[in-house]
């Protein structure tokens, strides 16, 4: 029984030893372990980013810019650049629905990326530049590829005032504001306000966007979200109001009344008149005193004219006269004619049916005319009346579901037009859009 007892307590004393140097020499071993170890990080150095330019790793190339020279065409800057035919022709081929190598313009930018060690400087990549804001990207390697881009633009929100003492575009340089803001402004008011028209004490106020690569590089004129235009001292206001999810979208005035009506004010975009309605005018070609029946719009020869509503083309024509014409019924009330057209547009003849903006011919000088121009002429119940003095239908108001939301929008917009000050106004620095309740 002793020698029992005794071989059991001989084990236990193995097994506690045991344990106390495996415990001692773990901590030996966790101590000598490199999380431990200071380690001198004096010589590492921070990785350069990489550097991108249309997706492309510009690091990694020597990059070649270029401009489109007249009379260059596609073939010619990738042959010049170490690129073959067969790609050239694959590009031209495979790829015309991406990009059709005839859409190349003189003046436009492009950019050949070659292999930064390769002293042929073969072209990896041509990236070109259709606009400001997007681009095309050439894959000029074995795996050819083409495929369009478009470069990240934010918006910012400006507000301008001013009053005309000569031009809208005049005044718009002298508060150096973009002059692209007066071509929306007559899209926006293209129903209310006849551009052509705009006189000396007229003022504008207006809050719009404008559009910005890297958030520095000015590429347009966006939207304008609200405007106040006093023309011949009466105030015409607009607002724009969308619901992007119902394809909902238009400019509104204060009472919640479209600005969009039967008919445009005029049917050229933005050119100077040259003679107003006056029912009494000596004719620079006849010399004789002659009533002109219709207002002229001056233009270059080649301008687009746009019929001023829907309808039906009752005549395509050619009179000594007028020279080409065109005639459009609008409705049992309504028609308009266009004169001395140097053109008729694709499909423009009698029965056609158009739309309000349609193109249905081009500004020149045929039959009695001094120089281009088109002569715009109204009829209501068969006489030729003004069209400027005539009180037109307008379209639909907003509907009834949105007319809570735009007040409440349009409240906001309205107070910060009214507090804008006109006289040496300047343009105002960013604001935020949620601060004009857009």
């Amino acid at each position: 029984m002793k020698k029992k007892i005794t071989l059991f307590a001989v084990l236990v004393a193995v097994i506690v030893a045991g344990i106390y140097f495996t415990k001692f020499y773990l901590s030996k071993d966790l101590a000598a372990r490199p999380q431990d170890v200071a380690v001198d990080t004096t010589d590492v150095k921070e990785l350069t980013p990489m550097v991108y330019r249309f997706g492309l790793p510009v690091d990694s190339f020597e990059v070649l810019e270029g401009v489109v020279k007249n009379g260059e065409s596609f073939g010619n800057i990738l042959l010049a650049n170490g690129v073959g035919y067969s790609v050239i022709n694959k590009i031209a081929t495979d790829f015309k629905d991406v990009f059709d190598v005839r859409w190349l313009r003189s003046g436009k930018p492009y950019s050949l990326f070659c292999e930064s060690n390769d002293s042929s400087r073969v072209a990896k990549y041509m990236v070109y530049q259709s606009s400001a804001v997007e681009y095309y990207v050439f894959d000029l390697q074995d795996s050819v590829n083409v495929y369009s881009g478009k470069k990240d633009v934010t918006t910012k929100v400006h507000e301008v005032s001013g009053e005309i003492n000569s031009s809208l575009y005049q005044t718009l340089v002298e508060k150096g504001a973009s002059v692209g803001i007066a071509m929306k402004l007559a899209d926006v008011y293209a129903w209310s306000i006849d551009f052509f028209r705009i006189q000396k004490g007229d003022y504008f106020k207006v809050i719009y966007e404008e559009k910005y690569i890297d958030d520095t590089v000015n590429v347009g004129v966006g939207r304008i979200i609200a405007a106040d235009f006093n023309h011949g001292g009466t105030s015409f206001y607009a607002f724009h109001f969308d619901r992007p999810d119902e394809n909902y979208s238009d400019y509104f005035d204060e009472n919640g009344k479209t600005l969009r009506k039967a008919f445009l004010k005029a049917p050229l975009d933005f050119y100077r008149i040259s003679s107003r309605y006056n029912p009494k005018r000596f004719h620079p070609v006849q010399k004789r005193w002659k009533a002109h029946l219709g207002t002229d719009y001056a233009a270059p020869t080649g301008t687009p004219i746009m019929a001023t509503a829907d309808g039906e083309v009752i005549a395509a024509a050619y009179t000594r006269g007028n020279g080409n014409y065109v005639k459009v019924r609008h409705n049992s009330t309504y028609t308009t004619q266009y004169l001395h057209m140097s053109k008729f547009a694709k499909g423009t003849k009698k029965g056609r049916i158009v739309k309000q903006g349609d193109i249905i011919g081009y500004v020149g000088s045929t039959g009695l005319a001094t120089g281009p121009h088109v002569c715009y002429r109204f009829w209501k119940n068969g006489k030729q009346v003004d069209p400027y003095s005539q009180k037109l239908p307008e379209a639909d108001p907003i509907k009834e579901k949105y007319k809570a939301d735009y007040e409440a929008q349009m409240t906001v917009l309205k107070a910060r037009l009214d507090k804008l000050p006109v006289e040496g106004a300047e343009t105002d620095p960013e604001i935020h859009l949620a601060s004009v309740g857009g």
